[in-house]
C-alpha cells in the first residue's frame, strides 16, 4: 500500500484538516472503477486510526437485540455481498456555482465523485440478525470514530434502503481492504444517496423511530432556496440531501486546453441517484447544437454512472464545451448554475462547460 503522503500527492486537496481532495479528471476518466488511491475523499474530522483486530461494531435493533461484531464476525457469519456503485459529494461541482456568487465549503471541480466495487455484507442482513422491526417510518443511525467539532460523526437513512440489497457495510475497495481515508476497517456504502449517507470508520448502528439528531444529519447537508442566507438558514425548512441527481461533466480535454483544428475526442461521465441515463449531448458551442455520445455502462450496475464520449470538428477559435445528460423519466439538467444556486453549493447539476482554444 502506497503511503499517505504519494496518495495526496497524486490529488487536488482542498483542506488538510480536515483532509479533502480530489483527482484531476482526465485519471477520474481513465477507469470504469476507480482506483482507491484515485478516489476523492471527504472527510469532517479526523482520520481515525483503528486496528482490525480490535474494532467492534455495536448494532442495536430497536427490538432489545444487540450485537457486538468483529470484522471477521462480518465476513464469516453473512453471506459476501459486492455491488458497483458511485459515490458522490453532495458539493460535487460546487465551484461552478462559486461563479454566481459566494458559497461555503470546499471548492469542489467534478471530481468529488468515483466508483468502485464494493465487498461486504448486506447491511439488511445484519438488521434482520439484530431482530428488526421492518415497520414503515423508521431509521438507522450511524455513528463513527471520527469526531466532528466534539462530537462523533453520525447521519441516517431511512429503514427501507438500509435494508435494499444494494446497501452494504463494507470492509472492501476494488478486491482489497479499505484504505484509511476511505474508512477503514468497515464503512457504509449507500448506493445512490449523497456520500454523507455512507459513513465511514463505523462504531454502531441504531434502528430508531426518527433521524439521527447529530448536527451532520440535522443541521446540515440541506437545501435551501436561493432567498435563504447562512443567518437565516433554518435546517428544520430545509430539504434533506438523500438521493443525487441528475449530472454529467466533461473529463477530457480540460479547461483551457490547447486543441488542434479538425475533430478532437471529448469524454466524461453521467450519473443518476436512482434512475438510468438514457442520453447524453455535447456541444462544441455552448449549447446551439448538441451531437449525441456514446455511452458506456455496465448493465449489472444500476448504482454506478455512465461513461460517455464523441468527437467534435472545432474549427480554430475559442470554444465552449458543454454536456446535459437525460435519464429515463425524460428529465435533463439545468442550462445554467443561477437556477438552482443556494448558499451552500450543494447539488449543482447544471451543464458542465469547458473552454478550449483551438488552433
Amino acid at each position: 500500500m502506497s503511503s499517505m503522503t504519494k496518495r495526496k500527492a497524486r490529488l487536488i486537496v482542498h483542506g488538510d484538516q480536515p483532509y479533502n481532495a480530489e483527482p484531476p479528471l482526465d485519471r477520474l476518466r481513465a477507469s470504469y472503477r476507480t482506483p482507491a488511491e484515485d478516489f476523492y475523499v471527504r472527510s469532517h474530522g479526523n482520520l481515525p486510526d483503528l486496528d482490525a483486530a480490535t474494532w467492534r461494531l455495536t448494532v442495536d435493533g430497536g427490538t432489545g437485540t444487540t450485537l457486538e461484531l468483529s470484522l471477521s464476525d462480518l465476513r464469516t457469519r453473512y453471506p459476501v455481498a459486492m455491488v458497483t456503485a458511485t459515490m458522490q459529494c453532495a458539493g460535487n461541482r460546487r465551484a461552478d456555482m462559486r461563479m454566481v456568487a459566494p458559497v461555503s465549503g470546499d471548492p469542489w471541480d467534478a471530481g468529488a465523485i468515483g466508483t468502485a466495487e464494493w465487498t461486504g455484507v448486506r447491511l439488511g442482513d445484519v438488521l434482520r440478525d439484530a431482530g428488526v422491526d421492518e415497520r414503515v417510518g423508521l431509521h438507522v443511525a450511524f455513528e463513527s470514530h471520527d469526531m466532528v467539532e466534539g462530537h462523533p460523526y453520525g447521519a441516517s437513512i431511512p429503514l427501507a434502503k438500509a435494508m435494499a440489497t444494494e446497501t452494504l457495510l463494507a470492509y472492501a475497495m476494488n478486491g482489497e481492504a479499505l484504505l484509511p481515508e476511505h474508512g477503514f476497517p468497515v464503512r457504509a456504502v449507500v448506493p445512490g444517496f449523497a456520500g454523507v449517507r455512507s459513513p465511514k470508520w463505523l462504531r454502531r448502528l441504531t434502528v430508531q423511530d426518527h433521524p439521527s439528531d447529530n448536527p451532520i444529519q440535522a443541521g446540515d447537508y440541506k437545501l435551501y432556496p436561493a432567498d435563504v442566507t447562512a443567518e437565516t438558514a433554518d435546517p428544520a425548512n430545509g430539504h434533506t440531501i438523500d438521493t443525487m441527481p441528475l449530472n454529467a461533466a466533461i473529463c477530457e480535454p480540460g479547461s483551457g486546453a490547447a486543441l488542434k483544428s479538425g475533430s478532437n475526442r471529448i469524454r466524461g461521465y453521467a450519473v443518476s441517484g436512482d434512475r438510468a441515463v438514457v442520453r447524453v449531448d455535447v456541444s462544441g458551442n455552448g449549447g446551439r447544437s448538441w451531437v449525441q455520445a456514446e455511452l458506456e455502462h455496465e448493465a449489472d450496475a444500476p448504482f454506478a454512472w455512465t461513461f460517455w464520449s464523441t468527437s467534435l470538428d472545432l474549427p480554430p477559435g475559442e470554444h465552449e464545451l458543454a454536456v446535459r445528460a437525460w435519464d429515463e423519466a425524460g428529465q435533463t439538467q439545468p442550462a445554467l448554475p443561477d437556477e438552482t444556486w443556494n448558499h451552500k453549493g450543494y447539488l449543482c447539476a447544471c451543464w458542465h462547460r469547458v473552454r478550449v482554444n483551438v488552433t
